[in-house]
């Protein structure tokens, strides 16, 4: 590792904007700190990378390829090193180990080889049968003692945020995407089972692994209806075509309740096309 610490640019610039300058700057000398408490060689980080955490593969004493993920503490990543032991590489990426402070997190992961994305890898049908395999391996009740939160508080903070917002928009139908966002509150409240959530369970988040063709990475854990699962993934596919049968299809890759996945998909469609008008026929379509 270097000593001038390379920072991806999508992670300076999200950095930026959200005004993280104290996270930045103590970047190097936690990258440092996990190397020498490891004793890794770190590699230089992922391009283009995300914008939450800075990402790079890395080397033990002993010869493992390994990964060293240094987060931004926020309140969606907040349990994922939980959320991973829970799962104990089952569908997911291994937590080897984790060094928690009040202001970061760094996590030692499994490395996935070759590490494509499944995005790039498969086509969209391949995505839906992959996507759905992993959801039904990964669906288990709560345990007992957990640190989980409830989805209800995640869809009630975006349900206020989008509601405010939607004061100055300029959508065509703004009683259709209050429905919508009233829908994506109360949801959560009539689930019939709760479980650990991904949450952010698409493609671009499952990689080609050798221990197992496809591990996930990135959860942000929360506990709640299972039919929210497929939200991101429907999202990240081409919906606008049929909106209908793909959520149709996937509730039965995933063994869910198609009439329910259609809701929380208009619900959160609604969320969507706040900020991006483009998603408002994706909202007409699924209208109940």
């Amino acid at each position: 590792m270097s000593a001038a610490l390379r920072i991806p640019p999508l992670l300076r610039a999200a950095a930026e904007d959200d005004e993280r300058d104290d996270w930045l700057a103590a970047l190097p000398g936690v990258v440092k700190q996990a190397a020498d408490h490891w004793g890794l060689e770190i590699a230089a980080p992922y391009e283009p990378g995300g914008e939450c955490a800075w990402v790079a593969p890395a080397r033990t004493p002993d010869g493992a390829d390994v990964v060293v993920k240094v987060g931004w503490p926020h309140p969606e990543s907040e349990h994922e090193s939980a959320g991973l032991a829970l799962w104990a590489g089952e569908g997911v990426v291994r937590l080897l180990d984790d060094i928690a402070a009040d202001s970061v997190q760094v996590l030692l992961l499994e490395r996935c080889l070759p590490g494509a994305a499944l995005s790039h890898a498969a086509d969209p049908a391949k995505c839906d049968d992959v996507i759905a395999g992993l959801l039904l391996r990964l669906r288990r009740r709560p345990p007992a003692a957990h640190p989980f939160r409830p989805l209800a508080v995640m869809c009630a903070e975006w349900a206020d945020a989008a509601g405010r917002r939607l004061i100055t928009s300029v959508l065509p139908d703004r009683e259709l995407i209050r429905t919508g966002i009233a829908l994506f509150r109360t949801l959560p409240q009539t689930a019939t089972e709760q479980v650990v959530l991904f949450t952010d369970l698409h493609s671009d988040n499952v990689l080609a692994a050798q221990r197992e063709p496809w591990l996930a990475i990135d959860p942000k854990p929360y506990v709640g209806d299972p039919c929210y699962d497929v939200l991101q993934h429907l999202l990240n596919t081409r919906l606008a075509q049929d909106p209908r049968g793909a959520a149709e299809r996937m509730a039965g890759l995933a063994e869910l309740d198609a009439p329910r996945v259609r809701e929380w998909l208009f619900a959160r469609c609604a969320i969507e096309a706040v900020d991006e008008p483009s998603w408002f026929e994706v909202v007409r379509a699924l209208a109940p």
